[in-house]
C-alpha cells in the first residue's frame, strides 16, 4: 500500500496539485435507499406532502457535488463541467438506486464530488420519506467508475 497523500509528518495536508497537468476526469458513484413498505407506498403515491422526493433529491445531489470542497476538509474546489444525478425507484425491491456522475477538466479527480452527490441525494430521500417511516436504510455508497489523471481508468467489477 502506498503512502497516504493527505498526511505529511503525521499532520493533515491538502495535496499540492500545482505540478499536475489538467485532464478530463469523470467519476460515477451510487447509493441505495432501502424503503419500508410504508415509505415505498408513500413514494408510489407521490411523497408525504413535501413534493416529489426523487426530484428534490436529484437537485440536492447536484447542489452537494458543487459544495464538496466545503464539506470534505482537504478536497480541492473544482470547476465542475457536469453533474448528473439519476434516481430510480424499484417497487419490487422497495429501494431507490441513485447514480451520480461528475465531470471536470482539472488537476485532480472528481470521485469525492460523485460520492457526495450520491450520498446527499440518499440523505434527501430519507428526509423526504421519514415521515412515513424512520426505518429507511442507506446502503452501498460506493464509487463505480473513475477515469482521467495519472492513475487512469478504474471500474468496479
Amino acid at each position: 500500500m502506498g503512502k497516504l497523500s493527505h498526511f505529511e509528518d503525521g499532520r493533515p495536508k491538502m495535496v499540492d496539485v500545482s505540478g499536475k497537468k489538467a485532464s478530463l476526469r469523470l467519476a460515477r458513484a451510487e447509493a441505495k435507499v432501502l424503503l419500508t413498505p410504508a415509505a415505498a407506498a408513500a413514494l408510489k403515491e407521490g411523497g408525504v406532502g413535501k413534493g416529489d422526493p426523487l426530484l428534490v433529491a436529484q437537485i440536492a445531489g447536484i447542489m452537494a457535488a458543487k459544495k464538496t470542497s466545503e464539506l470534505i476538509p482537504l478536497c480541492h474546489p473544482l470547476p465542475l463541467s457536469k453533474v448528473d444525478v439519476a434516481l430510480e425507484f424499484d417497487e419490487a425491491s422497495a429501494e431507490v438506486r441513485i447514480v451520480s456522475e461528475a465531470k471536470t477538466t482539472a488537476e485532480t479527480g472528481v470521485e469525492m464530488e460523485a460520492l457526495t452527490a450520491a450520498s446527499v441525494a440518499a440523505l434527501t430521500v430519507y428526509d423526504m420519506l421519514k415521515a412515513a417511516s424512520k426505518g429507511l436504510e442507506i446502503s452501498e455508497v460506493r464509487l463505480l467508475f473513475k477515469s482521467g489523471g495519472k492513475s487512469g481508468t478504474w471500474r468496479r467489477d
